[in-house]
């Protein structure tokens, strides 16, 4: 059911999951220090060439808004279509918005956030996701969505960029490395290095040695 960007479960529409079929799952909860809200999306199977293009095309969006430095008081709606750019040079886009503020305790999509029309203008400090997607009609459905922080940049003039703070691997299975482009490939591995450093002692301290496995191969440069 994933090809409905805002689907709602109920007895009527269960599927059962198969290995063939791609599987999109939006998680996250409420905590004492914070709110999460992660989307990834899995194939366990031979994603077809289109879904492996449609998902790296997400990915790419993904990674383009995340890593782009623009100047302090720029609107998201400014900015918003880098994560849109890799899809439309082959005539795909999505429905929906490309982020949104984050709660704390509150409603997990909070306002006056996003990249939207009627968002304030980003400031350092604001959470927000960037959340690009495709979807299929009766076919499948991709999101990829983490949560990011606005910080200052690296720069001699005041300027701004994101840190991502949702630390969850990609699927390797659904990239095509022959779409991204150098800069993109040393982001994630960036990205994964910082995943191994943070999420991989905690899983040893907790003795969770499968899934320390399971994110070292996930994690592989």
């Amino acid at each position: 059911n994933a090809a409905l960007a805002h689907y709602s479960p109920s007895n009527g529409s269960s599927q059962t999951l198969s290995a063939r079929e791609m599987y999109l799952f939006d998680t996250g909860g409420q905590y004492l220090d914070g709110t999460t809200d992660v989307t990834r999306t899995v194939h366990w199977g031979e994603p077809t060439p289109l879904q492996k293009e449609a998902y790296t095309r997400v990915l790419m969006g993904n990674i383009d808004l995340a890593r782009l430095v623009f100047p302090s008081n720029t609107a998201g709606r400014t900015v918003e279509s880098f994560a849109r750019r890799a899809l439309w040079d082959v005539g795909l886009n999505y429905g929906h918005g490309t982020g949104h503020g984050i709660g704390n305790f509150l409603s997990v999509h909070e306002w006056p956030v996003g990249f939207q029309s009627n968002n304030v203008p980003l400031e350092a400090g604001m959470f927000t996701s960037i959340e690009p997607g495709y979807y299929r009609d009766g076919e499948f459905g991709i999101r990829i969505e983490d949560i990011a922080l606005v910080v200052e940049a690296q720069t001699e003039k005041p300027f701004l960029t994101f840190e991502v703070v949702s630390l969850v691997p990609y699927d390797r299975n659904l990239i095509d490395l022959g779409l991204l482009s150098p800069e993109q490939i040393r982001y994630l591995n960036s990205y994964y290095e910082r995943i191994r450093a943070h999420v991989g002692p905690e899983l040893r301290r907790q003795r969770l040695e499968e899934e320390y496995a399971w994110l070292q191969e996930s994690t592989e440069p």
